[in-house]
């Protein structure tokens, strides 16, 4: 059992974030946002996949003027995401956004920072500071100590701002496209704020590395309990980024939602097409919701042994297979016949 950091609890939308509340998983439309249908249909895509919160790129004045259509569509809490001009943010909680992606350090003077503080705190928007390793200031580049320790410093000069003037509602993520240097920024800050964390490897690559780096990234600090909003940020579709985000909760118990495969490597005992079977149970369960284990295995020898903890399963044979529940063969029935008799047994088992 993982016993999470405990933080601040702020709420984004619906959505509580920190302290006890289940880990959340975001991700960003890839849209213009001054396309509103097309920017509410990628929204629904990824709502529809188990999206809980979803970060817009507000890039001018139109794409600000587009929010508030956009908020009135959107099932789910919306972040804008914005740089520099104060003035974007002022009109994207007028148009009401659920929080905003800001850092208060990059948007002039203390005066503009002060307008857009006053309207969040009036309005309970939350704020996240977000630091990327390729963008901090310009002081920090030139000091010589890790680059890790220059991206915590970068977000306690930006959280400084936001608690000088009252303001406490604040998530923070410190982001590099480095896996050890991310993990070592968190780990630095989650000792020293109070606040929820918004973990993420920035700039991972595409599908196949962006995976691999974010679940070592993510998996490493979820595991110690640090973190509280996810993205799996992928040169990808961005439905790809949810379900690798809550592949990687289901993985270490922190979130269930839908079913979880198991499948084992193919060996030289296998006499059926595991590959390809394995394939086609996910692609066949993958919309059921129901918080279960479906095992794919390749031989009798080991299936049901091995997999005795899932919930349903199925073990190769000769042209042949077992349906087994709980580790006890239950069915025997040719190869073409075992998705349509799995399907069945679990229908049974839940009617």
């Amino acid at each position: 059992m993982i016993k999470r950091r405990i933080t601040k609890q702020i709420t984004i939308g619906d959505v509580k974030i920190g302290s006890d509340a289940p880990i959340s998983v975001q991700s960003m439309c890839n849209t213009d946002t001054r396309d509103i249908d097309k920017t509410c249909y990628q929204i629904d895509e990824l709502v529809e996949k188990g999206c809980d919160i979803v970060r817009l790129a507000v890039l001018n004045k139109d794409a600000a003027s587009a929010i508030g259509e956009i908020v009135k569509k959107s099932k789910v809490p919306l972040v804008a995401d914005i740089h520099f001009d104060y003035r974007l943010a002022i009109e994207c909680i007028n148009k009401g956004i659920s929080a905003l992606r800001i850092n208060p350090g990059n948007i002039g003077k203390r005066e503009n920072v002060e307008k857009v503080v006053a309207l969040a705190k009036q309005q309970q928007i939350p704020i996240r500071i977000g630091v990327n390793a390729g963008s901090l200031e310009k002081d920090l580049l030139d000091k010589d100590i890790p680059l890790s320790d220059k991206m915590v410093q970068s977000a306690m000069g930006h959280i400084k701002i936001l608690e000088d003037l009252d303001f406490d509602l604040i998530k923070v993520s410190l982001k590099s496209s480095d896996v050890l240097t991310t993990i070592e920024a968190y780990r630095s800050i989650a000792e020293k704020i109070p606040y929820p964390l918004h973990l993420g490897v920035t700039e991972a690559g595409t599908l196949r590395g962006g995976l691999i780096k974010s679940s070592v990234g993510l998996g490493t600090l979820l595991s110690e309990g640090i973190g509280d909003t996810i993205r799996v940020s992928l040169t990808e579709n961005p439905v790809e980024e949810v379900s690798a985000g809550i592949d990687i909760l289901k993985s270490l118990g922190l979130k269930e939602q839908g079913v979880n495969f198991v499948s084992c490597p193919t060996c030289g005992r296998t006499q059926i097409d595991l590959i390809s079977l394995a394939k086609k149970v996910e692609e066949k369960f993958k919309t059921l919701d129901m918080p279960i284990t479906i095992a794919t295995m390749g031989c009798a020898v080991n299936g049901p042994g091995e997999a005795r903890n899932a919930d349903f399963g199925i073990a190769g044979g000769i042209k042949e297979g077992y349906i087994f529940k709980k580790g006890e063969i239950i069915a025997k029935v040719p190869e073409n016949q075992l998705l349509d008799k799995l399907e069945e047994i679990i229908k049974k088992s839940y009617e």
